[in-house]
């Protein structure tokens, strides 16, 4: 009885240990890209925030006050709603 017991609770920590794992890392899909890099058009998109630039050469060269300034902006706004 005490070995099914250990078990069933050994089985429980388990599961709970592998729905935290799986809600932090996600499952990889498509629906969960963060940022879209579009080179023939010279575009970057943020999914997170629904930002669109077509300035992907400046990006690349480490001009993100636009990127930063707008996901503080969101994290600000999702804070607050909190």
């Amino acid at each position: 009885l005490r070995a099914r017991l250990y078990e069933l609770e050994r089985e429980k920590q388990q599961a709970e240990l592998d729905a935290t794992r799986r809600s932090q890392i996600g499952l990889g899909g498509r629906a969960e890209k963060i940022r879209t890099y579009n080179f023939p058009e010279n575009r970057i998109t943020d999914h997170r925030i629904k930002l669109t630039t077509h300035q992907l050469d400046r990006v690349l060269q480490g001009e993100l006050d636009e990127f930063t300034g707008a996901l503080s902006a969101e994290e600000r706004r999702r804070a607050l709603g909190e």
